[in-house]
């Protein structure tokens, strides 16, 4: 199945109201074109960054529609449509395909324990019941709690036509090495490690979704465009600078600093969804003393 992704993809915040009760689907259009502007080549929608799985799927569908509304035509959109059950997953891929996504990115399903059969089943099933529609797998063992190991990846992408690549957040450069050297050219391997990024398009990862790509994208965009000029000297130095910067904004701990930092860079993105929380004012203050040290704003 011919399918084409790649290049620095944010994955993109969620904007929710005062008191995260609802979704602000105005500033998250208005979140998608300021995005686009910022030259980024795609946004990966209700993800991990986005809060995806604090939200209704009746809120996952809209939020879909008004970012592929706003950027479509500019930006390659991907849903990432996983839910706990499979009935959920595959409700929101059937709509990410009649939305306008490019394609949907899959989560392993969490909180249980599945085996590698049962995970075989419920990807081979949601993929069935979109044929014809790219699908990414999506592994994040952190969050996610089940892993989708290299085997069945590639037993995935062999078996089933339209599981076209994985987007990678395992943090294990040694397992996204084997998928790259095991699949064939045209599976896509998408980094979603922040951390290494340099080292995850120099093995051949076609792009990265970012969480740290909503406020710093020119730093991926230098890696990216470094790394392809065989400039790694330049592409190294970018990749420190982002490495500090995820350790600044506190990387994978709190979306709040993420929210944040945007703001301080003159976007305001709107608030978390409860269990998530805002920042202290002390947090704040220090969160806008590291990002003036380190010349962010």
């Amino acid at each position: 199945m011919a399918f084409k992704l790649g290049g620095v993809i944010p994955a993109m915040l969620t904007p929710f109201k005062r008191g995260g009760n609802a979704v602000d689907y105005d500033r998250a259009g208005e979140l998608a074109l300021y995005l686009a502007q910022k030259g980024v080549d795609g946004l990966f929608v209700a993800g991990t960054t986005g809060e995806g799985m604090l939200m209704r799927l009746d809120e996952r569908k809209k939020l879909l529609e008004v970012v592929v509304d706003a950027v479509g035509d500019k930006l390659d959109v991907v849903a990432q449509t996983g839910c706990l059950d499979t009935p959920g997953t595959i409700e929101l891929t059937r709509h990410a395909a009649e939305a306008g996504a490019v394609a949907a990115g899959v989560v392993t399903p969490g909180f249980y324990g599945y085996d590698e059969a049962s995970l075989y089943a419920h990807f081979n099933k949601v993929a069935g019941t979109a044929a014809g529609f790219p699908i990414m797998l999506y592994d994040i063992p952190g969050t996610a709690k089940n892993l989708i190991g290299p085997a069945l990846i590639l037993r995935l992408a062999k078996d089933v036509k339209n599981i076209v690549g994985v987007k990678d957040s395992g943090g294990r450069m040694q397992k996204l090495n084997e998928v790259l050297a095991g699949s064939s050219k045209s599976f896509i391997v998408i980094n979603g490690v922040d951390e290494y990024t340099f080292q995850a398009r120099i093995a051949g990862a076609k792009g990265s979704v970012a969480s740290t790509a909503n406020v710093v994208p020119e730093l991926f965009q230098a890696i990216f465009k470094h790394v392809d000029a065989g400039q790694t000297d330049k592409a190294w130095l970018a990749q420190q600078k982002l490495g500090h910067v995820c350790t600044l904004f506190r990387y994978g701990a709190m979306v709040s600093v993420f929210k944040e930092a945007m703001r301080l860079r003159g976007f305001d993105p709107g608030f978390v969804r409860s269990p998530q929380r805002e920042l202290t004012k002390s947090e704040k203050q220090e969160l806008k003393k590291g990002m003036k040290k380190a010349g962010l704003i």
